[in-house]
């Protein structure tokens, strides 16, 4: 099947499913039906792809196309991929369905896949704000499926501008995970440092331009030298003392503060120490104190 002409139904025309839809569509995909829950979200969703067919609920239309991408949310993909295959039945034969958890593997599709169905997964490892254009090029996406669902995933991230990286079954959740310390994780951890400088004096706007500085800088030297060579800050110099005063002062916020503290700077004497017996012996001491 050429990628190019094949049409392309979207079910679950949320963020993720928006912004691949118009990224295709510019790449001269044939959109299909857009499939969300109700009219006037399958129309905001065809306007924002800038082509498709608009339909509230699923339909049997979807059968019309070559591939049908799932982009609901997790819990709903096994529901969606059930009640598709009551659908459609043997008719679902030659088709490719793909969805794009991250989270789960293709056993959610199974329903299709016992209906002919060819099932895998495309995730982009990116984040979809709703705001702004979402750039893929570049951008990681991990992918999963029989021998031609994997083949087309391939082949559509790459088409995206990505880079296809097989990620099985067994390994998703904590693939999905791994994404969680690079987004959702290091933004709590910036809007705690961003409220401790508020705390201190500074405005919002200045303390997330401090913030900011020292992380893209940090973010840097990881890429170009690794992260042993670009660790900072008190642990990395064997400064202890300052160690425990930042514990002492950050009794002053809620506990998370302090507690994530303690868990990054354990977290950080297993990864980034070595086998630095001296240092292991007198952070132990310290943390275990707190």
């Amino acid at each position: 099947m050429a990628l190019m002409s094949a049409t392309l139904a979207i079910v679950g025309a949320g963020r993720v499913g928006r912004t691949l839809g118009h990224k295709l569509r510019e790449l001269g995909w044939s959109i299909g039906p857009v499939v969300t829950r109700s009219a006037a979200t399958a129309r905001a969703a065809v306007r924002a792809i800038g082509a498709g067919t608009p339909h509230s609920g699923l339909t049997r239309q979807v059968l019309a196309a070559d591939i049908v991408l799932l982009a609901t949310p997790d819990h709903a993909v096994a529901d969606v991929a059930a009640r598709l295959a009551r659908q459609g039945g043997e008719e679902w034969r030659g088709r490719v369905v793909l969805h794009t958890s991250g989270s789960l593997s293709r056993d959610a599709l199974q329903p299709l896949e016992r209906c002919g169905a060819s099932t895998g997964s495309m995730h982009p490892m990116q984040t979809f704000s709703g705001r702004g254009r979402t750039e893929l090029e570049g951008v990681i996406f991990g992918i999963d499926g029989d021998a031609r669902a994997l083949r087309m995933a391939r082949q559509m991230a790459r088409t995206l501008g990505g880079v296809p990286v097989v990620v099985d079954g067994a390994n998703r959740v904590a693939y999905h995970a791994a994404g969680g310390f690079a987004a959702q994780h290091v933004l709590s951890v910036m809007e705690a440092g961003t409220r401790i400088l508020m705390r201190a004096g500074f405005t919002r706007r200045q303390a997330s331009r401090a913030l900011m500085n020292l992380a893209r800088q940090t973010l840097d030297n990881f890429e170009r030298l690794g992260p042993r060579a670009a660790w900072t800050g008190p642990l990395a110099r064997g400064d202890f003392g300052t160690v425990t005063k930042h514990m002492a002062a950050l009794r002053r916020f809620p506990r998370e503060y302090r507690a994530v503290y303690v868990a990054l700077t354990r977290l950080a004497t297993q990864l980034l120490v070595g086998r630095d017996g001296r240092t292991r012996r007198k952070l132990a001491r310290i943390l275990g104190k707190n």
